[in-house]
């Protein structure tokens, strides 16, 4: 926890815990619960979604502009039944049944087969000065999962995780704070799963068991306990709930999949043209070059170095005429310079968009321009303001902007002097003039909402081309503006373990468009660290190869012949799987279902998958067990019930069970289950080199089914139905299988091409794709 904030936690005056029920209230969506002067109020906003929220005045909060994205009042009215008996209230709907105790009032929740779940513990909900708190039960072998980006382990049971935006510089497994903060968390177990959303944007945190096992609790600085329940039973359909609630990512251009190269810094335009050069000269795959803080001149943001790129339109026209889009980062801070006609500075200042201290002085920090002053991003005219003065990156051909330092990050003295890292007075005012508040609020918004002025700049500047945003901080609801990387890892093995139980939690939080810097950020890799974090890279749904200044470089053609040519295939097999990755993309838009997942997403019942970590999913079909340690090349898989395939060779497993798999440094071990339906493009040195005239279906035998989807991958058109799916079935009888194509459904055609269906292991059959149906008919034996 920061310095500067940890004497608000000082207080230990006894809770005051909520007492017996008095009265009872009810409408067509809510059941209030009056209990003396405190209330308690359960809305029923679906058949599996409640809202609980409790105050101790008596009286409830008016809605933030910045909530949630789908009000109480948004949700379309669903039947409930209650049922008042002598000690208890029974709220039942289609799929749970909420039980609250009179006295003292308590809250438990049941499935339909009348297993508990979501149950107050002893103390129930209470308050004190500064702190409202919950305590509920831990179910025997529940496993926690979600909460942004937690390092260390996949399931969360028995830590703690305390959500305030952090600069959390050389992280490790026991950091807590992070970049981002997600208080969302889905608890499993077997035949039963549900999702927790802890309503507040104050200081909170959640003990999972670390102080009292047996019992989770919620706390948070706010004045009111808030939490939305979800029940699933399985963590699709409790995802699919919440990124209703919080609002669902938009479909990213399909450029954006592709492998994106960074380093803080390329120094100059020159050194980029070479970069590019030696991509395409050493037919590498490339779609994205991001361009550090050193293109601006004296770190002001919207600026440029006049003498280290002096011509930046030049500069991007170039790049894009060879393929590359251009991504700019882009810091809160901006430079204080009243004497300097530094226009940023001065229209923020003249129009007081600026965060002031109570005193009405321009709070300031130190970050990289040095003494800087911070937007508040809270504001509608501020965001516009913020709007306009983004256009001038996009207006030259930007494509991407990458919010950074967002937290915020900023130190009480100029960078390189030993300082402290601080951030806003907690005091200080924030927000527009009907719900004016304090940074104790706010603070875990402000990367949010600058990433939120972002991507709608990006849309007005652009609007007939979908951007990209990357931001390091945000709140729960970030995915519907941006995507996520997970800030400063390091060159270590241990870290490129780490990326995987950090993604998948971003995942299982609703943000499904995230990545670790490939590589490692701060240090060195060797070769072999190398070769197979960038194996892992292309699972990743962002793949961006980064590192740090005055470390080595970290490019692919760095560490010799040997690695360039790994590098080389795996980022070729990336490109090759981005019919899958777009589809996978577009599931995650419309269902929240994650890109990247542990196996858990899809075997929830298989208590063996509660804890693998160190194996993932991409998607539904293709299980990965990458090498994490050095000098290993046989590692143990767990393959969970069904036919498995070997990618590589075509061996065949029948599982549960577990295999050791033989990986050179060639190979990382990939599985695909029987049926898998995996579509794959040619080979691009970028997404948009040329029209796919060729796709190829890879088809494993058994049963199975695969909804490809489609559309242009750079306007907005398909959001007004200019796109397409076409479904593929296969299933295996006897010494046939069978494919099934469906007839193209959708107004988008694709451009004119073959294709190759490939049956692994047995046989390939080609035809004219003209969107009719088509039925194949293999032979097994040939």
């Amino acid at each position: 926890m920061p310095q500067y904030f940890g004497q608000l936690h000082t207080n230990e005056a006894p809770w005051s815990i909520l007492g017996a029920v008095q009265g009872i209230q009810q409408d067509e969506r809510h059941i209030l619960f009056k209990c003396g002067d405190a209330c308690l109020r359960v809305s029923v906003l679906a058949s599996n979604l409640i809202r609980v929220r409790m105050t101790a005045t008596g009286e409830f909060l008016t809605r933030r502009s910045w909530a949630v994205a789908q009000a109480d009042e948004q949700w379309s009215i669903v039947p409930f039944e209650v049922r008042e008996k002598a000690e208890a209230i029974e709220i039942t709907t289609e799929q749970l049944c909420i039980v609250v105790s009179r006295n003292p009032c308590r809250i438990q929740c049941f499935d339909s087969a009348g297993q508990p779940f979501a149950q107050d513990a002893d103390l129930g909900m209470g308050w004190r000065t500064g702190a409202v708190a919950g305590w509920k039960q831990i179910e025997a072998d529940e496993h926690f999962y979600g909460f942004g980006e937690p390092t260390g382990l996949l399931d969360q049971r028995s830590k703690v995780r305390t959500n305030w935006t952090s600069d959390a510089l050389d992280y490790g497994i026991m950091t807590d704070s992070m970049y981002q903060t997600i208080p969302f968390f889905i608890a499993l177990r077997p035949g039963l799963g549900y999702g927790f959303f802890f309503n507040t944007t104050f200081w909170s945190r959640f003990d999972l068991g670390a102080e009292q096992p047996g019992v989770w609790r919620m706390e948070t600085q706010g004045s009111e306990l808030d939490y939305y329940i979800i029940y699933g039973p399985e963590p699709a359909k409790i995802l699919q709930t919440y990124t209703q609630l919080t609002g669902q990512m938009p479909l990213p251009p399909r450029w954006a999949l592709g492998y994106h190269q960074c380093r803080w810094s390329y120094e100059s335009q020159d050194v980029v043209r070479k970069l590019a050069d030696e991509f395409r000269q050493r037919y590498i795959p490339c779609d994205v070059i991001h361009l550090d803080i050193d293109y601006m001149n004296g770190y002001r943001v919207f600026t440029w170095s006049p003498k280290r790129f002096a011509h930046p339109q030049e500069l991007i026209k170039e790049l894009q005429q060879d393929g590359f889009k251009v991504v700019t980062i882009v810091d809160p801070g901006v430079k204080y310079e009243p004497e300097a006609d530094y226009k940023v500075f001065d229209e923020g200042l003249k129009n007081d968009y600026f965060i002031r201290n109570t005193n009405g002085q321009l709070f300031h920090g130190y970050v990289w321009p040095d003494k800087a002053v911070f937007p508040d991003f809270l504001r509608p005219e501020v965001q516009s303001w913020w709007e306009s003065w983004q256009n001038s990156l996009t207006d030259i051909g930007v494509a991407g902007i990458w919010n950074d330092m967002n937290e915020p990050a900023l130190d009480d003295r100029p960078f390189g002097d030993p300082g402290n890292k601080v951030s806003f007075p907690l005091d200080a005012l924030q927000g527009p003039t009907d719900e004016k508040t304090t940074h104790a609020e706010t603070h875990n918004l402000y990367g949010l909402m600058m990433a939120q002025a972002s991507y709608q700049a990006a849309k007005k500047s652009r609007p007939t081309e979908r951007s990209f945003i990357l931001t390091r901080s945000g709140y729960a609801g970030i995915q519907r503006w941006s995507a996520v990387w997970t800030g400063d890892n390091q060159s270590l093995w241990e870290h490129l373990e780490m990326s995987l139980p950090m993604l998948c939690n971003l995942g299982l939080s609703g943000v499904g468009f995230v990545g670790a810097d490939i590589g490692g950020f701060a240090g060195n890799a060797t070769a072999e660290l190398f070769a197979r974090w960038m194996q892992v890279g292309i699972l990743y749904p962002l793949m961006r190869g980064h590192s740090a200044l005055t470390t080595a470089q970290h490019e692919p053609w760095v560490f010799g012949d040997r690695i360039e040519k790994i590098c080389r295939e795996y980022i070729e097999l990336r490109y090759q799987l981005l019919p899958y990755i777009y589809t996978l993309f577009w599931q995650a838009a419309t269902t929240g279902s994650p890109i990247l997942r542990p196996l858990l997403y899809d075997f929830p019942n298989d208590p063996k998958t509660h804890t693998l970590a160190d194996q993932v999913m991409l998607g539904s079909s293709i299980l990965a067990a990458p090498i994490y340690r050095p000098g290993v090349e046989h590692r143990a898989v767990y393959l969970p019930e069904g036919c498995w395939y070997d990618w590589w060779s075509g061996d065949t497993f029948t599982g549960p069970t577990h295999i050791l798999a033989h990986a050179t440094l060639e190979r990382m071990p990939l599985y695909v289950r029987a049926g898998a339906i995996i579509p794959m493009a040619p080979v691009m040195q970028y997404t948009d080199e040329r029209p796919v005239d060729q796709m190829r279906l890879r088809i494993w035998r058994g049963k199975g089914e695969f909804t490809l989807y489609e559309d242009d991958g750079h306007t907005f058109e398909y959001q007004t139905g200019a796109f397409c799916t076409t479904t593929y079935q296969v299933i295996t009888q006897g010494q046939q299988t069978i494919v099934e194509i469906s007839a193209r459904e959708g107004n988008f055609a694709p451009a004119t091409r073959e294709i190759i269906v490939e049956l692994v292991g047995v046989d390939e059959q080609r035809f004219i794709d003209d969107g009719t149906a088509q039925q194949l008919i293999f032979n097994n034996s040939q």
